[in-house]
């Protein structure tokens, strides 16, 4: 299991000391989002300031962009850092892509699934030379001249995960992607009972390993070294599950403990702007089977304990202020370390 960074600060004149130094204090990785900000700039600088760092997405909105020029984009930033980039992508929902990105919101699942294999075709044009005959149901990749071809590198083999909530889209990572971002809002109950299954009936169909494939997630910390701190950030951890819970796409989390009965309610309250009264109905119990609590020096234990066997990449979601010095940080990852060993 790999501890893994969340850049946090966007600001490109920033980012290659924020890589440099969560690679120095022994992260494993730093993955970028897309919400008010590009997520492959930043890699693009850290990509040059580090050199273990995985570096990747998790996620970058999949259908505003073509996937041509997405293969442009990963296939330079893989290049850049010498084979350590991973392209996460996702659908978002229908609403961000009909009304923030304007672009056409049809049959997420199938496209998402058709702009990974049309990524694949148009990597193996450029570095084996073969030519580019894509036809799909909604892409059609078909000329590619020597001079908009970038040409062979070093290392060509760039790791696709998707973001997957419903079965539809873990069995499809299991199916054609080599990972699968697992949303911030999970259960450990959740990944047994209804992820892994899903994701292995995809391996199952496609005739791959299990072994190769990864399972990454962030998950929701609580972190703090005094009972007041942690106080402040459940309620804050009980905010964003609210959030998030509200939405339907995330109802087969809450179905899997039978809780699922909440989400019309929460729905109501977010039409209402009501978000304190949506918070209320995020219990104690909800919030210990989503959250993992307690202080810098437990909390890689108790990380390690809930996603064993579980999760192959973890990183820390915190919504909200992180103020921590990297010396606590860096006690944390060898704890983590050294005990996972």
């Amino acid at each position: 299991m790999f501890l893994d960074a969340a850049l946090r600060n966007y600001d490109l004149s920033n980012v290659a000391e924020y890589a440099r130094q969560a690679e120095a204090i022994g992260f494993d990785g730093l993955w970028t989002s897309e919400t008010a900000h590009d997520p492959f700039l930043p890699l693009g600088v850290a990509s040059t300031a580090t050199t273990s760092l995985k570096l990747g997405t998790s996620i970058a909105v999949a259908f505003p962009r073509s996937p041509m020029i997405t293969a442009y984009t990963a296939w330079d930033l893989q290049k850049s850092s010498a084979g350590r980039f991973i392209l996460g992508l996702g659908s978002q929902v229908r609403a961000h892509n009909q009304r923030r990105f304007s672009v056409k919101f049809e049959s997420p699942g199938p496209k998402l699934r058709e702009i990974v294999l049309a990524l694949r075709a148009i990597w193996k044009c450029w570095q084996e030379g073969t030519p580019l005959h894509f036809k799909g149901a909604f892409y059609n990749f078909d000329l590619m001249t020597p001079f908009f071809n970038p040409g062979p590198i070093e290392h060509p083999g760039i790791p696709v995960y998707i973001a997957g909530v419903n079965r539809y889209m873990c069995r499809m990572a299991g199916e054609v992607c080599d990972g699968l971002h697992v949303h911030p809002f999970h259960s450990a109950k959740y990944l047994r009972e209804y992820v892994h299954p899903a994701v292995e009936e995809g391996l199952i169909a496609s005739g791959r390993p299990a072994k190769g494939f990864t399972y990454a997630t962030a998950a929701f910390v609580i972190a703090g070294d005094t009972e007041r701190e942690r106080s402040e950030n459940t309620e804050a951890v009980r905010q964003q599950i609210a959030f998030y819970a509200s939405t339907r796409t995330y109802e087969p989390i809450l179905a899997t403990h039978g809780w699922e009965g909440i989400v019309p309610e929460l729905h109501q309250k977010s039409l209402e702007g009501d978000w304190k009264g949506m918070a209320r109905l995020i219990t104690d119990e909800i919030i210990d089977a989503v959250a993992v609590s307690g202080t810098y020096e437990s909390i890689g234990q108790k990380l390690r304990e809930r996603y064993s066997g579980l999760v192959d990449r973890i990183s820390l979601y915190q919504p909200y202020e992180l103020a921590v010095e990297p010396k606590r940080l860096a006690a944390m990852i060898r704890q983590f370390k050294v005990e996972h060993k």
